[in-house]
């Protein structure tokens, strides 16, 4: 059989050929030519990582976001630092200015000897505020976590023409929230000396380590054992026992604060969101409706989480904050 290609067929074959090859460079092209873009292209709001020069310390902190956006400053708990806080930082940081400190004693912050610095949570608080007026933070929303409770509440009723809006999660404000296992932190409070060890093995071991993140949660395989390992280390660290006995010893300082800062609650109704980890072993189950006691118009949420609710229920908790700014 013999085949007969016409002119015009001859240019069709021609035409369509041109637009294969062209196809084909465009096809080989374009992912370089994307890659490039995306190479050229600047990414924003990055997590930068600095310190700063404090009443003679030197406090590390990251910030991320627009400085023009609302910003949230982030207060830490025990024994964790400014890190516990990464996960609201990959998800918030479009939206927000997002400003989390260590305090003097934790993560890269100073860490001075305690016989020359006064572990305390009013001299933590003071310093905090010395960060924010040297970080020209004049408004801000208090996310509170654990020990950025007690400092965060100090702060706040130090210059309450600071406080735009306050996010507790997992922190204490009420002589009921503590539960069951502060019996030691107690008698170690009423009476130091002969306590001492009890507490610290209360209070600083690996088990308690591991307690404040897995806590309750029968599905421990959600839990990144780096998280407490990495505190566990941080706590054996030279110094590290007798910074934290000494900063707890002054929590039952918190304890005498607490009709305080209730006053204040009731006085001022803050604009306020309580989160809280359903699986929180550290604290009572009673304290997030004891907020709502206070300023009724609270919102509440109980989230899939622990102690450390960031671990596990991050996306949840960041979708609380983003409709709680609105």
């Amino acid at each position: 059989m013999r085949f007969f290609n016409s002119p015009s067929s001859a240019g069709c074959l021609r035409a369509s050929g041109t637009a294969l090859v062209v196809s084909a460079i465009l096809a080989l092209s374009f992912p370089l030519l994307l890659q490039a873009q995306e190479k050229d292209r600047p990414v924003e709001h990055l997590t930068v990582f600095r310190t700063i020069q404090i009443d003679g310390l030197s406090i590390f902190y990251r910030e991320a976001g627009p400085k023009d956006k609302p910003t949230l400053l982030l207060l830490h708990g025990l024994p964790s630092s400014s890190r516990m806080f990464e996960p609201l930082f990959t998800r918030l940081s479009e939206s927000y200015h997002l400003v989390a400190p260590d305090y003097p004693g934790f993560g890269h912050s100073d860490w001075p000897d305690p016989k020359k610095f006064a572990y305390t949570f009013d001299h933590i608080a003071e310093i905090m505020n010395h960060f924010t007026e040297a970080l020209g933070l004049s408004r801000y929303t208090l996310y509170m976590q654990d020990y950025g409770g007690p400092v965060g509440f100090r702060m706040a009723l130090a210059h309450p023409e600071r406080i735009e809006a306050l996010i507790v999660q997992d922190a204490v404000a009420h002589n009921e929230g503590l539960g069951a296992n502060w019996k030691t932190r107690r008698a170690y409070w009423a009476d130091r000396a002969p306590n001492e060890s009890a507490l610290r093995t209360n209070l600083l071991s690996l088990a308690t380590t591991r307690s404040r993140h897995v806590g309750a949660d029968p599905n421990v395989e959600r839990h990144d054992p780096d998280l407490w390992t990495d505190e566990y280390y941080f706590l054996n660290q030279p110094g590290q026992a007798e910074i934290q006995s000494d900063l707890f010893y002054d929590y039952r300082t918190n304890v005498h604060n607490y009709p305080k800062w209730q006053a204040w609650m009731r006085d001022k109704q803050p604009r306020l969101l309580v989160i809280w980890g359903k699986y929180e072993s550290s604290f009572d189950p009673s304290e997030p409706e004891a907020y709502r006691r206070d300023v009724p118009k609270a919102e509440v949420h109980i989230v899939d989480g622990g102690h450390f609710a960031l671990d596990t229920a991050a996306d949840q908790i960041a979708q609380l904050v983003r409709s709680f700014m609105k």
